[in-house]
């Protein structure tokens, strides 16, 4: 993907360009194409359910939003594949048979659905890719910037490391394989982590699972020794909970710096207590969202409306030049957690602070 340049936001800020705010394109189905008003079907493929994020979060966000913008009257047709790239590939065919009118896309195996994605733009429904940029003849993209993500992660690695930081063993818990989200996040944080630590041992998790996480970082424990960990660069809070748990199995009691990313429930607790240093917070709302007003838009011919969506371009391995947004992204301490998580409505303070982390979140300055 060619790297779209993106500063680094110090607080949160959700934007969302409605059509008729700042684009002065009407929002109702006036404006809509001949052939499509409102009574469209959205199709939604997500990717999997481990990581908490899609079905608490980008589902019902995303539905809520069609709804919104047409009236009540459109519909999202909505599948999850649980990590499955056969099962998301049937999913991808039904909707095409189904002949819903636009596909949005979080693809588990970026280059398996590509025929898929191909089949669908032979039966004249476009695809958006969501996430994670699926290849094939989509016709947008929408994600956060992911090189970014890394380098937040890779940049609050070194400030938890400190000054001993050039001569510090970290273990690197990159996400799957399979995604190329993965490899952007790799990417960035390599940029900032690259001979300013030593990189002990890396994994590329299988399916992002935690339990596979788990496995790897005993295996890196057992091979550096646990002493010699002084951190550890985990691409997503799934599997910086298995990092955890088997750090706390080798007998750790003072926990290395761990990295995360999504600020899922668990590790948003985690970092209260001081147990995991930092996520990186992504504007779930302002992805979603926008991903809804750009589906709506294509299908009802809204032009100006799905340009002003896209104004950035971004390479796949099959094609270039692919109309885009991408999002900016925050990382998440325990310094402001109140400025994201909880401004965004993401989380209520009770959420985060149930009984058993009642006197950490008193320590951290949440009330």
């Amino acid at each position: 993907m060619r790297r779209i340049a993106i500063s680094v936001a110090t607080s949160t800020m959700t934007v969302s360009l409605t059509a008729c705010g700042a684009l002065n394109v009407s929002g109702g189905s006036d404006d809509a194409s001949p052939t499509k008003g409102d009574d469209l079907t959205v199709g939604l493929l997500l990717p999997e359910k481990d990581n908490t994020r899609y079905e608490q979060f980008d589902h019902p966000i995303f539905k809520k939003k069609v709804d919104e913008l047409t009236g009540g009257r459109g519909t999202v047709e909505y599948a999850n594949a649980d990590a499955s790239a056969g099962k998301q590939a049937q999913q991808l065919q039904r909707m095409v048979d189904d002949g819903v009118d636009v596909i949005v896309l979080d693809a588990v195996d970026s280059h398996a659905i590509a025929s898929g994605v191909k089949k669908a733009k032979a039966a004249g429904i476009p695809v958006i890719a969501y996430d994670r940029l699926a290849e094939g003849p989509i016709d947008a993209y929408i994600s956060f910037d992911n090189e970014l993500v890394g380098e937040v992660q890779g940049r609050s690695l070194l400030e938890a490391l400190g000054s001993d930081s050039a001569t510090s063993t970290i273990v690197m818990m990159n996400g799957s394989s399979t995604d190329p989200n993965a490899r952007q996040f790799k990417a960035g944080a390599l940029t900032e982590l690259a001979g300013n630590v030593v990189v002990g041992a890396q994994y590329d998790t299988k399916d992002w699972k935690p339990e596979n996480a788990e496995q790897n970082m005993t295996e890196a424990i057992d091979k550096l020794g646990v002493d010699q960990i002084a951190g550890v660069y985990s691409a997503n809070d799934g599997m910086a909970g298995g990092v955890i748990k088997a750090l706390k199995a080798a007998g750790v009691t003072e926990l290395p710096p761990v990295t995360g990313q999504d600020a899922d429930l668990d590790a948003v607790r985690r970092i209260v207590t001081g147990e995991q240093y930092m996520s990186v917070y992504k504007s779930y709302p302002q992805e979603a969202e926008n991903a809804a007003e750009m589906a709506v838009a294509r299908v009802q011919g809204k032009d100006i409306q799905f340009d002003a969506l896209t104004t950035d371009k971004v390479d796949s391995p099959t094609d270039q030049d692919i109309p885009a947004q991408l999002v900016t992204v925050v990382a998440l301490t325990k310094k402001n957690i109140k400025q994201t998580v909880i401004t965004d409505g993401i989380y209520q303070v009770s959420d985060i602070c149930t009984a058993a982390y009642q006197d950490a979140c008193a320590r951290a300055g949440l009330k």
